[in-house]
């Protein structure tokens, strides 16, 4: 009897869930196989890196033992993805514009489809999102993987209507999933009103996206798109278009994996960016910077979360 009670308690331990664990419907120990939607040419491989199943996080962040660096910008958060601890915040619960950064809750209800491999063809409303677009041909078809990676490496707004208007069934049906995502997440003082981050009555803080990023970068899917600098989006005519991304933290340094920029003169420069070092990650998300200040106030916040591991 005693060894079956030993047993049992056993099994019961480990289908209890670990509260040092980000809690995420992904896996934080599962593998990851470096998938591609398609390959860099050569003349865009010396920007092209390996996706790497080091970027798990194993381990916590232990706290830093020297005071967080002064900020320089509306707000922050530091978040360790694998337990969400968050290490420092400065205005981290804040409401404001948080621009194109919001793509990663699009891409995360992109995700819950279960279906990147479905056709999208383009229509003539989803090219009506200024300034920054893929100007794609109406009629033109390609898989929602294909959109989902131009979306997050060139941070294309015409090509975030495609992707909403085709899983939501309506734009205004998917940003309801994107509340709805939001709230699942936590994100409490968050809402959406487009899948693009485009001025509109919408708002969310440096914790709730440092929230959203965790799940992003516990997701296989999303984690091997942001880490590629540049990308080969084939058009349906043969024509190929380099993407590279709008994060050049990716370019400059390696030990940087992603993740999403963001631009409105309401919201400011914008960047959440991830890096990890010896089985532990960092998120680190900076909201209402300035172009010449954003790289290195993300940086400055990188390196101290890392500076003891």
């Amino acid at each position: 009897m005693r060894y079956f009670a030993v047993i049992l308690m056993f099994c019961t331990i480990l289908a209890t869930p670990g509260q040092a664990r980000f809690s995420t419907p992904f896996s934080q120990q599962q593998t990851y196989p470096g998938q591609r939607p398609s390959s860099i040419p050569r003349q865009a491989q010396h920007v092209r890196r390996a996706n790497q199943s080091r970027l798990n996080p194993v381990r916590p962040i232990p706290l830093p033992t020297t005071p967080a660096p002064r900020p320089d910008c509306a707000a922050v958060c530091v978040i360790d993805p694998y337990n969400g601890h968050v290490l420092y915040g400065y205005n981290a619960s804040s409401r404001r514009q948080v621009a194109s950064t919001q793509k990663i809750v699009t891409a995360l209800c992109v995700c819950d489809t279960k279906d990147l491999d479905k056709l999208v063809t383009i229509q003539r409303s989803d090219r009506m999102a200024p300034p920054v677009h893929l100007r794609l041909p109406v009629g033109d078809k390609y898989t929602r993987r294909e959109l989902l990676q131009a979306m997050l490496t060139g941070s294309f707004n015409d090509v975030a209507l495609s992707l909403a208007r085709d899983c939501g069934g309506t734009v205004e049906n998917f940003v309801a999933q994107m509340n709805a995502r939001a709230r699942k997440m936590g994100m409490k003082n968050t809402h959406f009103k487009n899948p693009n981050g485009l001025p509109a009555a919408q708002y969310s803080t440096a914790y709730d996206m440092a929230l959203a990023a965790c799940y992003a970068y516990n997701n296989k899917t999303i984690r091997s798109m942001i880490n590629i600098p540049a990308y080969e989006f084939r058009r349906n005519d043969g024509k190929i278009r380099i993407i590279r991304s709008t994060n050049r933290l990716l370019s400059t340094h390696p030990w940087v994996h992603g993740m999403k920029t963001g631009y409105t003169n309401l919201a400011g420069k914008c960047l959440i960016s991830c890096a990890a070092s010896n089985g532990r990650a960092v998120i680190v998300v900076v909201l209402g910077s300035t172009n010449r200040k954003i790289w290195g106030e993300s940086l400055k916040y990188l390196r101290w979360a890392l500076s003891n591991v």
